[in-house]
């Protein structure tokens, strides 16, 4: 039995929807987020050492992060379900947008989460002018450029074709929900960019993705 180690409102829950789009037998054990630090609780430790979710236990195999979960899920249950063959033009456009989502989506994303924290982080008040200017000149010069030349580049993709690794839905799509659900909650994904939001409500519509937000409770990321 496949055991999901889920945290509330974090990258697991793209794990549970690829479990319910694969219909795998599966049981999960839930985490709540500490409410003043929002960060992991200690017990997550006990499963990996780094005590952070998504995680997933298979018998005597333990997989962390979400790439390489959505790999092992599809290498040892898929069969062959929601990953194009490799080799070709969907094959490798499966691969490039499954690593594009970590590897180069999410970093701008939770520098603007962390350079917002730091704006109106509570410091005395005379330097509070010199810490606000900087994280302005910083999202402003470096972190909202990143964001805006990569949202506009993922609405060209999605121009072309349905879907990121081709005309079917697939495992990149599940990885891709993270980053596009952060850049619409706070990123500055709107209705300039009409591919992006047609492909969030698609992937919304999905059964397997309704019944995963069923069993992984509130998920903030969608407000």
């Amino acid at each position: 039995m496949i055991t999901l180690h889920h945290l509330d409102n974090s990258r697991s829950q793209r794990v549970l929807w690829l479990l319910e789009e694969l219909g795998l037998p599966y049981e999960v054990k839930h985490y709540k987020r500490d409410p003043k630090t929002m960060l992991a609780p200690a017990e997550l430790r006990q499963v990996h050492a780094l005590g952070k979710s998504p995680v997933i236990s298979d018998g005597d195999v333990t997989v962390a992060e979400s790439g390489a979960i959505v790999e092992y899920l599809l290498d040892a249950h898929g069969g062959g379900r929601l990953r194009p063959p490799a080799g070709t033009p969907e094959g490798r456009a499966f691969t490039y947008w499954l690593h594009f989502a970590e590897g180069s989506a999410m970093p701008p994303l939770l520098m603007k989460l962390v350079f917002d924290k730091v704006r109106t982080a509570p410091v005395p008040f005379f330097i509070k002018p010199v810490v606000k200017g900087i994280a302005d000149k910083v999202t402003k010069s470096f972190i909202a450029p990143n964001i805006r030349r990569q949202l506009d580049f993922m609405e060209a993709e999605l121009a072309t074709r349905p879907w990121f690794a081709g005309a079917e839905f697939s495992a990149a799509d599940i990885q891709m929900s993270f980053p596009l659900e952060a850049a619409a909650s706070r990123g500055g994904l709107d209705a300039g960019r009409p591919q992006l939001l047609d492909w969030l409500a698609r992937i919304h519509a999905r059964p397997a993705y309704q019944r995963a937000l069923v069993v992984g409770g509130p998920y903030a990321l969608l407000g």
